[in-house]
Formats: structure tokens, sequence, C-alpha cells
């Protein structure tokens, strides 16, 4: 059967009909053409309640004090700077797990993957192909648009201004925070340095299986709805504070993006299921570890806050 034939509509009535309701549109049409098996949906389904009763009820992803707080914009100058700086920290360390991720895929489709986000962070604007996808200054439309959300970095191009790092020394400018005093491992607390630990320990590790169930994880976090939150609290201190300058692009991009991602996230984890011999306790273990991890950060974040003024 070619898939080009196929319509919701009859995707949707063959999951009735078998009784696979609950996968993706991606997955059910793989089924129906032979790429994938079908006596793996019902297990996946299965293993499905289990994630997301064991694993996305992590209270990372569920009930975040800090970004709660932050939301509310009540925020010192010293609070949002401390703030973009160890987030300056987790955005740059995040490369390093990054690279360890594309250096330890097991698959041509997967190094390119992983490339592709390494080298979207590093400026490489994600591009359709067409004429009109230009980049836009950080200090002109804030996010809306900046560098596209879909499409490929293959055959785009390189630009510093893109690189996400430097969105967010260009926020932090305006509030007095320089370059060298973000990014590096020694501007970051001890929980800010526990996380990016544990995403190169897990999210980068050489071990599949742990790698797959901590992506799925951080994925999951950052489709959550924090970006919103912290959008939300930057705004109100924006508008306070009279900051003509202050270009929210990396956190208004960051945030249409994983609401993209959430879906191919999906999709992704019923490839692995379908493809592989899964070990559901490990795969919710290490999830679970990689969001303790998460969380270790954003608790720092929140101890931190009382002493700044």
């Amino acid at each position: 059967m070619d898939t080009s034939s196929l319509n919701s509509s009859d995707i949707k009535q063959y999951a009735v009909e078998h009784n696979i309701e609950g996968l993706t549109e991606n997955t059910l049409q793989k089924i129906m053409v032979g790429e994938l098996k079908p006596d793996k949906a019902g297990a996946f389904l299965l293993f499905q309640q289990r994630i997301n009763q064991e694993l996305l009820t992590h209270k990372v992803i569920t009930h975040n004090t800090y970004t709660q707080w932050f939301e509310k914009g009540g925020l010192s100058f010293d609070q949002v700077k401390h703030f973009l700086i160890q987030f300056s920290v987790f955005s740059n360390q995040f490369l390093v797990a990054q690279l360890h991720k594309m250096l330890n895929a097991e698959t041509v489709e997967e190094m390119h993957a992983s490339k592709e986000i390494l080298a979207n962070e590093l400026g490489v604007v994600f591009s359709k192909g067409h004429s009109n996808d230009v980049l836009e200054s950080a200090d002109g439309l804030e996010g809306e648009g900046l560098v596209g959300l879909e499409g490929s970095v293959d055959g785009s191009v390189f630009r510093f201004e893109a690189a996400h790092f430097e969105w967010l020394v260009s926020l932090a400018n305006n509030i007095g925070v320089e370059f060298s005093e973000m990014g590096r491992r020694s501007h970051g607390a001890s929980k800010t340095l526990h996380f990016c630990d544990e995403l190169i320990r897990l999210y980068g590790s050489e071990q599949f299986a742990i790698a797959s169930a901590a992506s799925y994880a951080v994925e999951n976090w950052a489709a959550a709805g924090f970006w919103e939150e912290l959008i939300s609290g930057l705004k109100i201190f924006k508008q306070k504070n009279k900051l003509d300058k202050f270009p929210l692009a990396f956190f208004t991009w960051h945030s249409k993006l994983e609401a993209n991602h959430a879906h191919h996230t999906q999709q992704e984890i019923e490839e692995y299921f379908f493809t592989h011999e899964v070990d559901e306790d490990s795969f919710i273990q290490y999830g679970n570890e990689m969001l303790d991890g998460v969380a270790v950060f954003w608790e720092g974040l929140y101890e931190s806050r009382n002493g700044l003024h």
C-alpha cells in the first residue's frame, strides 16, 4: 500500500478496527504498509500507560516550583542576572552532551539527527530551502521567525548571531552581564553543573537504551510549558523596568520549537519500541534519573533566589 493514498480518516478507521488507538499516525501508516509489525502495538500502548504514570508525572514536569515563582514577574535585577548566567552555563555545556550523543549514534540517521541539533545550536539556520529563509536580528522581531522552526541545516547557512548562546549573551548584556561572565563551567553553581554532568552521563550515553530514555525524558520536560512561564516572567520584568532593548529571542524561539518537537518525540519512542527489544523498567529508571538531574538545576535556582536582591 502506498502511504500517499492514505488519509487521516483511513488511518483512524484502521486504528479503531484493530483496537490500537493511541498510536501516532506516522506509526499507524508504517504498520498499514508493512514497515512495522502490528504485533507490538498492544504491548506499546501498555508501555505508554506506564510511561504516563511512572515517568511523565515527575515533579519537574508537573510542578516546577521555580518557574511557577518566576512566572509572576516579581524579579530583581540580581535574580534575573543569576538566572541568565546559570541558564547560559546549561545552554553552553549542553553542546558537550549533544556532541557525545552524536558520537555515540548507532545509525547514520541517528547521527544526522544529532548533528542537526548541534549545528543549529552553533548557528546553522533551519531552512526549508526557500530563498526567504532569512535570519532576522535578535534586536528586531525577538524570536518571531528568527531562524525558522522547520526544515534542515543541510545546505543552509551558518551565522554567528544565530548561535543560541549568543542570543542569551545579547539579552544579558542589556542588564549589565558581560560575555566573560557567561557559559563556562566556572560560572556554574554546583547544582547547575550536576545537571550538565547528568546530561553527558545519560543523554550522551554510549548505551543507546540509556540515551534514548534520557532523550525522551528531556524532550517531554522541554515541551511541558516551562518556557512560557519563563517568558511571562521576563516580559513583566522588561515592562516594569522599561527595558527597551531586552530581546527574548532565545526563549520565544525555544518555546515554539519544543511545541513542534513534542509530536516528533512521540513518533521516535514508538519507532524505537517497534524496532528494538526494550527493557521497560530500565527505560523508566533512566528517564527518571534524567528528570532528577533536571530538577536539581531548578531546585538550585529556587534556593538561591532569596539571597539575591
